[in-house]
């Protein structure tokens, strides 16, 4: 667990439900979708910022304003994703998650409306 400078514990990663309920309550959070373009334009989570993960440390800059809050990733399975979560937390992001399962997960338990692949 790594711990934000408000002094809020959080795991490495949270399940898609958790997610949902932090969107559901318009927690402030940034949801990083570091999938490929066309992944995302394939599915997406309306909410999310795309950021493919092969950009990011070109990109992180984009993250700044979110170094001391919350950043939940994602991608298709959460893979990728808990690299980015990784490299985040390595460069002082104490607040980054990786989102269990990926969007693969999302559309199967949270919004059936995403369509898989």
């Amino acid at each position: 667990m790594t711990q934000t400078p408000n002094n809020e514990l959080l795991p490495l990663e949270i399940d898609v439900e958790s997610v949902q309920q932090l969107l559901d309550e318009e927690s402030d959070f940034l949801l990083l979708d570091c999938r490929e373009p066309d992944e995302h334009n394939f599915c997406n989570i309306e909410q999310a910022k795309l950021i493919p993960m092969n950009e990011t440390p070109t990109r992180i800059n984009e993250l700044e304003p979110n170094r001391n809050s919350r950043i939940v990733v994602h991608c298709h399975h959460g893979g990728r994703s808990f690299q980015v979560v990784q490299w985040l937390r390595s460069q002082g992001f104490p607040g980054a998650q990786n989102m269990a399962g990926g969007i693969d997960a999302w559309s199967q338990l949270v919004d059936p409306q995403i369509p898989r692949y």
